[in-house]
Formats: structure tokens, C-alpha cells, sequence
């Protein structure tokens, strides 16, 4: 199961990644450059931080802004907004985000500089933006498990990962626990989505791989790259085995780029596992 490349454009802090269940495409984010990319190769320039993604229809997707939730379609590049997301606050921007099973989309958010303790989760449901969880410093890994009981996500500063009970409305009923400690092993969670069976799979910011967990928080195996700063897993493919992960170069310096030419490119991995539709954002 070696990583191969799939696309060679180098993103600065690659995250988001989505394959569509109707287009069979993967899509992905460059924060930093403030683009969304196809693996058609195109792409999608903004004039703000774009982070994550959700699919609403063949072309239309929910994408979380530096400001915003907005409405953009890839074929006429319409947008619209669907609410203001700390636009009010010019030091934070989106960072990772996911829809839900309910049609839900849930969002962090985080400072640019300093991101120590300035961020939050939130989730849009019906036409409405709540705060969930903060204050978080970098959130990251937002996925909910196949039996729709419960939600994971993480904040990478405390290298923690926590599961968060919900309703039947998909509101969290119940304190966070912590599902995954990673301080003491010196790993930080970054992205992550689930298997259909409920493996937790997680990008781990400088380690070179995607980690995969069971429900209950066991080591099982992980999945290499050739690159220090992974950033987000999808899978996807003809039979939804694929590993599709992004990378990033951000925070590396010559020489790490020297040692790592394919920083911030993107990979797929062919795999034994089998990933679940990314869910439909319900407007």
C-alpha cells in the first residue's frame, strides 16, 4: 500500500478533502493560496482563505471562507452567502470542517497568528450557525461515526482527539471524552474521516502518515507518505477503498523543501479499506 502521487500541484497547507459521490472527483483545499482544486485539474481562485467542503448537488458545494459559509457552484462560479462565520473578527479564519449525517456542516475556526486558544467548532443546521465547542486552538478531525451516535473531532495544540455524544438531530447530548491522547507520543492530530466499519483515520502533522484507530482507541496501522506535514484523508475511488491525502509545506524551510520535494503535493493510496459516501450538505 505505497502512496502514489495523484496531483502534483504544491499546496501550501492542503486540507479539505473530498471525494463527491456523484462526480466520482476528488476535491481539495489550499488555504493559503485561497483555491479549491479538482483532480480534473482544474481550479477555483478566491480572494480570501477557503478550508472545507461539503456537497449539496452535482455542482454545488458549501465551502467554509476566511468569513463565511457561502453557496459556490463549480460550473457557473455563482456564490452566495449563507451566513457570516467571525467575520467580525479579522484575526481568525475557517480550518476544518465536514458535513454531517443529518446535513449538517460542521466548522472550526482558528486564529492565523497565534492560534493558542482562539478558535472554536461550530455547525450550521437549517439555516442556522451554533457554537459547539471552545475555546480550541487549532480544531481538526471532524468526522461522526456510521452508527450517527457520536462525533469526533480534535484539537491539534493539546494533540488531543475527543467523541462527543448525539441526539437524534445530531446536537451533542453529552460532555466530550477523550477518545485519543497523542501528547506523550509526541503526534499531532490533524484531518480524519471514519471507515464503514468505524475505524478512525487520522492525519498526523508532521509524521508522515495517516493512523488508523479502532472505535475504541486502539492502534491498528498506519499508512506512510513521503512527506512530513499530512494534512487530511478521504477515501474514495471506484469502490471507496482509495486513500486520497493531502499535504502541506507550510512552516518547512529550504532545506526541509530541499529534503522534501513533495511537500504539499497530493497522494492516493490503495487500500483494503472501505470509506462510507461523504454525506449531503441539506440547505
Amino acid at each position: 500500500m505505497t502512496a502514489k502521487l495523484h496531483d502534483s500541484r504544491p499546496c501550501v497547507l492542503g486540507e479539505g478533502a473530498l471525494w463527491h459521490p456523484l462526480r466520482r472527483q476528488f476535491f481539495w483545499c489550499d488555504i493559503n493560496n485561497m483555491r479549491i482544486l479538482c483532480d480534473d485539474g482544474r481550479m477555483w481562485q478566491f480572494d480570501e482563505h477557503v478550508s472545507a467542503l461539503g456537497w449539496v448537488d452535482h455542482d454545488t458545494f458549501v465551502v467554509a471562507t476566511e468569513t463565511a459559509l457561502i453557496k459556490f457552484n463549480i460550473e457557473t462560479e455563482a456564490k452566495s452567502t449563507l451566513c457570516s462565520l467571525e467575520a467580525d473578527d479579522p484575526t481568525t479564519r475557517s480550518n476544518d470542517g465536514r458535513a454531517d449525517p443529518w446535513g449538517g456542516f460542521w466548522i472550526g475556526t482558528m486564529r492565523k497568528e497565534n492560534p493558542d486558544g482562539g478558535g472554536a467548532i461550530y455547525r450550521y443546521y437549517r439555516g442556522e450557525l451554533r457554537r459547539l465547542f471552545a475555546p480550541l486552538s487549532i480544531p481538526n478531525a471532524i468526522c461522526f461515526t456510521p452508527d450517527k451516535t457520536a462525533a469526533y473531532w480534535g484539537d491539534t495544540v493539546p494533540a488531543k482527539v475527543f467523541k462527543t455524544k448525539l441526539d437524534k438531530d445530531g446536537w451533542p447530548s453529552a460532555a466530550p471524552t477523550v477518545f485519543l491522547d497523542l501528547k506523550a507520543e509526541g503526534l499531532n492530530p490533524d484531518g480524519a474521516t471514519v471507515t464503514a466499519d468505524g475505524s478512525f483515520l487520522n492525519a498526523q502533522w508532521g509524521a508522515a502518515r495517516v493512523a488508523k484507530y479502532s472505535p475504541a482507541g486502539t492502534f491498528l496501522e498506519s499508512f506512510p507518505l513521503p512527506t512530513s506535514h499530512v494534512t487530511c484523508p478521504a477515501l474514495g475511488g471506484p469502490d471507496m477503498s482509495t486513500l486520497y491525502v493531502t499535504t502541506a509545506q507550510e512552516h518547512m524551510d529550504a532545506a526541509q523543501l530541499e529534503a522534501e520535494p513533495l511537500a504539499g503535493q497530493t497522494f492516493a493510496i490503495e487500500t483494503t479499506l472501505r470509506g462510507l459516501p461523504e454525506h449531503q450538505v441539506i440547505l
